[in-house]
């Protein structure tokens, strides 16, 4: 259990380092001001431009591959490994916790992201053939409708399918994607609000432009 329970800590600890928090404070700007208000890729994209938003998915996909590749089978001092801890549900416990920790990070005053970025990355470090069918359908509801947050929870969607057809029996996996998938859609429960509305903001115009366009 104390493995268990430090490796979370931890995982969620690395979670809540957010990239485009981090980054704005070098930049002397707090995004979560800005825009849509959120701290994730998008909106660091809508204003602060692409390098920064490039910067802001690579940090954020990141830290989700290295709580998924690397802390399960690290060798803390003081910890060490637990022998009748499953390595598999250890592994899935720390993805879960570095998106909770994108989304809700203690750093930050628990205003964090949407968990898009991180769930790319770990799903990555989980299983690279996952990336395929999420990737592809996160660009294709884009594209479509110009909804971000509706491609993102369609690509959430799609991890799930993704894990029951390409891992037929394992649950573990399955009922982590489908928790990841509802955690992922409630944190775009304004995105549907709007959607329904009226009132959400397409892609189309302002994703492939330049800031300063």
């Amino acid at each position: 259990m104390l493995e268990l329970s430090v490796k979370v800590l931890l995982a969620y600890l690395i979670g809540a380092l957010l990239g485009s928090l981090i980054l704005g404070r070098l930049r002397g700007v707090d995004i979560r001001a800005m825009g849509s208000g959120n701290a994730g890729a998008t909106n660091a994209l809508r204003t602060q431009g692409k390098a920064f938003a490039l910067a802001v998915l690579l940090i954020d996909a990141g830290k989700g591959v290295l709580a998924v590749r690397w802390l399960p089978l690290a060798m803390l001092p003081g910890i060490g490994q637990d022998p009748d801890l499953s390595r598999e549900w250890l592994t899935l416990a720390c993805a879960f916790a570095v998106i909770l920790g994108h989304v809700y990070p203690v750093w930050f005053g628990f205003r964090g992201g949407k968990g898009a970025a991180t769930m790319i990355g770990v799903a990555a470090a989980l299983d690279p053939r996952l990336l395929v069918p999420v990737l592809l359908c996160w660009f294709a509801v884009l594209l479509l409708t110009g909804y971000v947050g509706l491609a993102t929870m369609i690509a959430a969607v799609a991890l799930v399918v993704a894990a029951r057809l390409l891992e037929p029996g394992d649950m573990p996996l399955l009922g982590f994607c489908i928790l990841v998938a509802a955690f992922v859609i409630y944190t775009h429960r304004s995105n549907i609000v709007r959607m329904w509305t009226g009132q959400e903001n397409r892609a189309r115009v302002w994703l492939f432009r330049s800031r300063a366009a």
